[in-house]
């Protein structure tokens, strides 16, 4: 096993571009031409392997890489013996049953009938799970198809929009079998390693500066409480006596979302030179 950090990565699809955005944000070099499919980074003692989003599981399950990004639809569907060790925020979806428009069909249902999906694995320990035995039928892609061309009678598929199933003239029923997300795995029951402990506490760096931007304020004294509890800081602000007696300058990190609402608030209650700053990156 090589000294170096082994980690695959999407090569296509929706959650190659944001895997390697948010890689090359915590300081990992990234390929520059998308038919590389190993990339090394010395800096970093990394190497990266861009493989099909589908088999990542796999390979990590098998301990030839340590980690690995996919999505959740793809962990569970695979079998592999991974884990779960940091959602991501991107590549949102769910894994959804549809139907013929006006079918009007629930779950229990599918008893009998024929289901087309590219997630057997994942599919099939749903149905079992639940006592409702019909016929699963794999397709690799295009699964919305299947109806029309008399293949199957519902379909399981992965929905962002739900716009391609629409238009295929079929309609979600029942409730999401799965919300999927892109994920961090590494091999079940893997021992510590310090380096996939580097790179979690990287990735957590760069998700949280995203959300969070730094707030610098002054703000009167008798004021202070009321500040602080409209900017609560990640362990408490960073409170700082200013030369103009009776005021205080104020730091903290405040929620992004937000911060135009928590700005006007503290305006409200006398605050002034109010300053929000990007975090490009940290350790909470």
């Amino acid at each position: 096993m090589s000294d170096q950090l082994r980690i695959a990565v999407p090569n296509k699809g929706q959650l190659a571009e944001p895997a390697s955005a948010l890689l090359r944000e915590a300081g990992y070099r990234q390929r520059k031409d998308a038919r590389d499919l190993v990339l090394v980074d010395p800096e970093n003692a990394t190497e990266f392997f861009f493989l099909r989003p589908k088999d990542i599981a796999v390979y990590v399950g098998e301990g030839i890489l340590q980690a690995g990004i996919t999505g959740r639809d793809m962990l569970l569907d695979s079998g592999a013996p991974v884990e779960e060790v940091l959602p991501l925020g991107f590549g949102g979806s769910t894994f959804r049953f549809a139907a013929r428009g006006g079918a009007q069909l629930k779950v229990e249902d599918l008893q009998g009938l024929r289901i087309a999906t590219s997630f057997e694995g994942l599919l099939e320990r749903y149905l079992a799970e639940r006592g409702i035995e019909a016929r699963v039928i794999h397709l690799d892609g295009a699964v919305e198809s299947s109806i029309q061309l008399g293949v199957a009678d519902a379909v399981a598929d992965v929905v962002s929009t739900g716009t391609t199933l629409r238009n295929a003239g079929l309609e979600l029923f029942g409730d999401p079998i799965l919300t999927s997300e892109a994920v961090v795995i590494r091999p079940r029951g893997a021992a510590d390693d310090p380096k996939v402990d580097q790179l979690l506490r990287r990735l957590r760096g760069v998700l949280v500066a995203r959300d969070y931007v730094m707030m610098d304020y002054d703000v009167h004294a008798e004021q202070l409480d009321a500040a602080v509890a409209l900017t609560p800081g990640m362990e408490g602000p960073t409170v700082s006596p200013l030369h103009r007696e009776g005021w205080v300058a104020v730091r903290a990190m405040v929620p992004r979302k937000a911060a135009q609402r928590i700005m006007d608030d503290l305006w409200e209650i006398g605050a002034r030179a109010i300053l929000v700053t990007d975090i490009y990156a940290c350790r909470v």
